[in-house]
Order: C-alpha cells, then structure tokens, then sequence
C-alpha cells in the first residue's frame, strides 16, 4: 500500500511537471514567433530583446539557437550566429540550417568553411548563392569558380526578388573581375531595379555586395560612395556592417 501511495505520488508530481514544461515551451514558442516577427519588420532591437532572455534560459535548446541565430547574424554578429547554428544543425538537421550557416560563414570571409557548409546542400538555391557569393568576394576565394557559379544562378533564374537581386549583383562582382564596364554597369542597375520594393536590410546587404563590384572594377569612390549608402540604409543590419567593414579598408577620398 505505501508503495503504490508512493508511487502514484510520483507519477503525480511527474505529470505536473511534464504539464509545467509544456507550457513553458508553448511559452518560449510564442516568444519566438514574435522575434521572427519583429525581425521580419526589421525590428533588429526588439527581436534582439525577445531573444536575448531564452538564449539565456535554454542556452542549448535547438529551435533558440536557431531563431537566436537568425537575429544575431541579421544584427551584424556572424561569429555569434555561426556558433549557435553550428550547434542547432546537430540536432535540426543540415536542409534547415546550413544554408544560413553557409551565409555567416561567407559574411566572415571563411571560403573553406562555406564549402563545407554548402556541400550538406548541393541543391538548395540559396546555398549556392551564397557560395557563389564566397568564392567570388571572400578571403580564399576561387574568383573563376564563383564566376561560373554566379553564371549559373543566372540561368536559373530565381522568381523570388531578393535572391534574383543578389544574382544580379552576383554577376556584376564577376563583371567586374573580367574588367567588363558595361555588363557591371547593366547589372547593378537591375539590382537598384529590383530593390525598390525590398526592406531596407535587404537594400544594405545589395549596396554591400554592389560596392564590391565598383571596388573590384576599381571606381572607388563609387565604391565608398554605395556603401555609404549602405550604412545608412539599415544602419543595424548585416549588410550595413559588412558595407562599413570594406569601406574601412579603401584608401582615404582624394581631398
């Protein structure tokens, strides 16, 4: 007798705490959900600080890391972002992760580990954009292959307008490798075309990619001048952070 009092104690107090749990979780789910929301707005600020708590509370819990990852690297932190989605992927699976993962990687200049990344998704259309975008603009980069890369995102064609804008500025940066004023001229207009009706991240992180190909086409101070604008764009954004970063490395404006 008192071992089955005791035992159904147990599975009392158990059941309380699974009940306990559950709506902890449909809590952090809902906070979440709001943090994806406000990002989506391009409120990097308040998704940061929906975020930055669960982080805190559940440091390993797969789908915080994930969202965690995506406001962190959104607010100019790839190193952060890369480390949480690194961890995420165990458990989430590469078809989820890696194409952003790839992304942060490319954002810190590391080709060898976009790669790696990308390679756990040789079919996913943003992976090779931004594989693409690494072999062509970071450290260690293949220029031919990302030139060839870029070329064939192209044929492909994307309907969505932010990754047929990133093709664009894609094929402009491999233009402008080969020295061909027109076609980088012809393509970052179309860029400029086709962001009118994007967020302003999404602008910063084109004027980011679009000074690489004047930089790379050696019009510097257009460089400077379209990461200026960059900045000013989404001044909290990935793209803004990146756009400052490059400017930083231009020699000063002729007085």
């Amino acid at each position: 007798m008192l071992a089955a009092l005791v035992l159904g104690g147990f599975a009392l107090a158990l059941l309380g705490w699974i009940g306990a749990y559950q709506v902890r979780m449909r809590a952090v789910g809902a906070d979440l959900v709001a943090a994806e929301d406000a990002l989506d707005a391009g409120e990097i600020e308040r998704a940061r600080a929906l975020v930055a708590p669960l982080l805190a509370r559940h440091p390993r819990l797969a789908i915080v890391q994930d969202v965690a990852g995506d406001i962190l690297y959104a607010g100019g932190d790839p190193l952060s972002a890369a480390s949480l989605w690194e961890s995420a992927m165990k458990k989430l699976g590469a078809a989820r992760v890696a194409p952003r993962l790839a992304g942060a990687y490319a954002a810190l200049n590391r080709s060898g580990d976009v790669r790696r990344v990308a390679a756990l998704v040789p079919e996913d259309r943003y992976a090779k954009l931004v594989l693409a975008w690494a072999e062509l603009a970071a450290l260690g980069g293949d220029r031919r292959r990302g030139a060839d890369l870029a070329a064939a995102c192209d044929r492909e064609r994307s309907e969505d307008p932010p990754a047929a804008a990133m093709t664009d500025v894609l094929v402009a940066i491999a233009a402008a490798q080969r020295r061909d004023a027109g076609a980088v001229r012809d393509r970052l207009r179309r860029t400029e075309g086709r962001s009118v009706e994007l967020p302003p991240h999404d602008r910063a992180f084109l004027g980011y990619l679009g000074g690489i190909a004047l930089r790379d086409l050696g019009a510097l101070d257009d460089a400077r001048e379209t990461w200026t604008i960059a900045m000013e764009a989404s001044p909290d954004s990935i793209g803004s952070a990146l756009a400052r970063r490059e400017r930083s490395h231009l020699p000063p404006a002729a007085s």
